[in-house]
């Protein structure tokens, strides 16, 4: 995976948005990232801008209303990353997340929003998988003069590759992604890695090579390198925690490794003093949460964008206690129980 840095310096052009953006929002400290006696978990996975299909998988959870007001109590929804690209609402989708994360702290409940590889895309400048109706969430009555002085900036030879790459919309975006924007200053306080109930939430996967990081050093070592870091990010991403393809924003071997691989998994859950693991990022086949290691692993990236996963879908995985239900928009389905504790080491 390459993360490409700027094409350009944004200039004068964020000179002058910052002088019309609207107010930086700044979200509350994050939470601890091992919590229990959690009562009940709804854990979501990527969305891509599907913004409808969110807003219906969660009022099927029964965590929102018709409205998209939070209904959930004290319930904890886990949302895996994957927010933006690939689909057109992710603005939308990121404010409704953003709202509920407030209406579920006075609830008693709580919304864990984490990071995914697109979002540390995005606020590093790579914006290869965003999607044209992306930038024009961004579009303001400013957006040419914006635009226009975007371009006036960038040296003269590069002013018309600049003018092609750059529509309404794109400074914008990269503003607001930036560590001082709306959207870039709230995700960089999000978790990566949470354990609720001695079950570890993580969109890619915990390989091997990170199962003795705890999720507090995996966290804090991704906000600083999306943070203070982040140009030293940007130079190497390959050597960072938050774009190694080993990394937990992108490694994918938890479903795409062989059976053979359950021992190994069972010293990450060891490791991890966890008895599962959800993530997401890999989209699985046929629209449905799937299970792998004797139920201990769930991968729940079902699809929900139809630009990307045309037979994909929405769903949810509720974990209740050790009781597991998958579910979708016109089902449940109610799976294994969880183990009560990590797998006891072999002998």
């Amino acid at each position: 995976m390459r993360v490409t840095s700027a094409a350009a310096s944004l200039g004068a052009a964020l000179t002058l948005l910052a002088s019309t953006a609207a107010p930086v929002r700044v979200a509350a400290a994050p939470s601890p990232c091992e919590i229990d006696a959690v009562p009940r978990i709804v854990a979501v996975g990527d969305v891509h801008g599907a913004y409808d299909r969110f807003v219906q998988i969660l009022q099927a959870a029964q965590l929102v209303d018709g409205r998209s007001r939070w209904i959930g109590g004290r319930a904890h929804l886990v949302q895996l990353g994957d927010i933006v690209d690939r689909g057109p609402d992710s603005r939308r989708a990121l404010d409704l997340v953003r709202g509920l994360e407030d209406q579920a702290r006075e609830a008693g409940g709580a919304v864990h929003a984490l990071i995914g590889n697109h979002e540390v895309m995005r606020m590093l400048g790579d914006l290869r998988y965003t999607d044209p109706n992306e930038f024009a969430a961004f579009v303001t009555p400013q957006s040419v003069r914006v635009r226009n002085g975007f371009i006036a900036d960038a040296p003269s030879p590069d002013r018309d590759r600049v003018a092609r790459q750059t529509p309404l919309g794109w400074v914008e975006m990269r503003a607001a992604m930036g560590r001082q924007g709306e959207y870039g200053r709230w995700l960089r306080t999000h978790d990566v890695v949470v354990r609720l109930n001695g079950v570890v939430f993580v969109h890619g996967g915990i390989s091997p090579k990170y199962a003795g990081r705890s999720c507090n050093d995996i966290n804090t070592t991704v906000r600083r390198e999306l943070g203070p870091d982040e140009e030293d990010t940007r130079a190497d991403p390959l050597a960072s925690t938050a774009a190694a393809t080993d990394g937990p924003l992108w490694y994918r071997g938890l479903v795409q490794e062989p059976d053979s691989f359950e021992p190994r998994f069972d010293d990450i859950l060891r490791s991890q003093h966890a008895r599962a693991i959800v993530v997401a990022h890999t989209v699985v086949a046929g629209g449905r949460v799937g299970t792998r290691f004797g139920g201990r692993l769930f991968a729940i990236d079902t699809g929900m964008q139809p630009a990307y996963v045309p037979d994909g879908r929405a769903s949810a995985l509720e974990i209740v206690g050790s009781a597991v239900t998958a579910i979708y928009t016109d089902r449940k389905e109610v799976g294994s129980p969880l183990p009560e504790s990590a797998p006891a080491q072999a002998r």
